[in-house]
């Protein structure tokens, strides 16, 4: 019995051996601790983070990784449509490269390699905001048109104002196929142009992008679309009208084409001036309406109207003023043609066209479209958002 006691002792003190380990350790029960598994290193995160609400759609989402490597990244609209996006060379982060949608749900699934080699994912979900309102905006030169070498650029928001300027003017892109200096500038809340620091350069072809759709343009406001527009310079024509000579120039290229005898705004009278200024071709009509109860006359008809201001100023035929033309200035502000000569200048005019006006009593004011040129070029590039 004693040698079967000494046994029993013997392998108890053999099973306590074995538990009690390396010194340290528990030294007794539960023969896995200190066994458990270590957390994988990789950590994703997402920005906007999971359940964020009232996402601007314009933020790209952006998912980034440490302590590894990430894998894939997967971005589903609510109709189940991929949303493109990029992964970064590295590898440690990926952006959307796409506009979301108003008032949507978009989820997202990515996975990594941490350092360790275990692998790790990320889910998760956004909504993006309802805006209060997304008025529309409108660019101009139309796409595919040729304009005079005047013409500048104009964004416009004729459904509202817009208060964060720098915002959308960052917005704005312009390519040119010769090198051009130009400026954008706010020549009101609902308006922004881009004219060259000199007249364009003959033959450039222009490409306008307008990247306003998810902007925020404040007040709770948001673009509805992207714009843009492509267009091309015409041929330099610049027409040169010195009110006391009684006739109107036209340039090509600097070199003097046609001398048109004309007949300007009544001198002694500023408010009938042909006003000092450099304008543009705006519109061409074969038959323009010059009805002005104010002055006295109604239903009054001229042919070949080229408009050259908003204020009220046409280039046009008038043989009813024949005696007076290239003898007198008699209007009351157009400059009047032969119609011989203004048939020929409307067949060769362009929109756009620099019309330079000098030696009047009065200025053209700059309180209606299109007074771009009107302003020094120091003054325009302080009217950008981003000075």
């Amino acid at each position: 019995m004693v040698g079967a006691l000494v046994l029993v002792l013997a392998l108890l003190a053999g099973c306590t051996s074995e538990q009690s380990g390396t010194p340290g350790g528990s030294g007794g029960g539960g023969g896995d601790s200190g066994q458990q598994e270590a957390a994988p290193k990789a950590k994703l995160a997402a920005s906007p983070a999971n359940d964020a609400a009232e996402v601007p759609p314009g933020d790209p989402l952006k998912i980034s990784v440490t302590d590894g490597t990430i894998d894939s990244v997967e971005v589903l609209s609510p109709d189940g449509k991929a949303v493109k996006g990029a992964l970064a060379a590295d590898k440690l982060s990926w952006a959307s490269s796409e506009v979301f949608g108003y008032a949507k749900k978009y989820t997202y699934t990515a996975a990594a390699t941490g350092s360790d080699g275990k692998k790790v994912e990320l889910k998760g979900g956004f909504t993006t905001l309802k805006p209060a309102k997304t008025p529309r905006a409108t660019i101009n030169p139309a796409d595919n048109a040729t304009v005079g070498v005047g013409m500048p650029i104009s964004v416009k928001f004729p459904e509202g104002k817009v208060t964060d300027k720098a915002a959308v003017e960052k917005a704005l892109s312009v390519e040119t196929s010769k090198p051009v200096e130009g400026a954008w500038a706010w020549l009101n809340d609902q308006q922004v142009d881009w004219r060259p620091k000199e007249y364009w350069p003959a033959g450039t072809k222009v490409t306008v992008t307008a990247k306003l759709y998810g902007l925020a343009y404040g007040g709770g406001a948001y673009g509805k679309a992207d714009l843009s527009t492509a267009f091309t310079i015409g041929r330099n024509q610049v027409v040169k009208v010195n009110t006391p000579d009684h006739k109107m120039n036209v340039y090509r290229d600097g070199q003097l084409v046609a001398s048109y005898p004309s007949s300007n705004g009544k001198d002694a009278d500023p408010d009938l001036n042909t006003p000092n200024g450099t304008l543009i071709v705006m519109q061409k009509d074969p038959i323009g309406d010059f009805s002005n109860p104010r002055y006295g006359y109604t239903n009054v008809k001229k042919k070949w109207a080229v408009r050259i201001s908003n204020h009220g100023e046409f280039i046009h035929e008038n043989e009813e003023n024949r005696a007076n033309i290239g003898k007198a200035n008699t209007s009351h502000g157009c400059v009047n043609l032969l119609e011989p000569d203004a048939k020929a200048y409307f067949d060769s005019a362009l929109i756009g066209d620099p019309v330079e006006i000098t030696g009047s009593k009065a200025n053209m004011p700059t309180s209606s479209d299109v007074f771009d040129w009107l302003i020094p070029w120091s003054q325009w590039q302080k009217m950008s958002a981003l000075r």
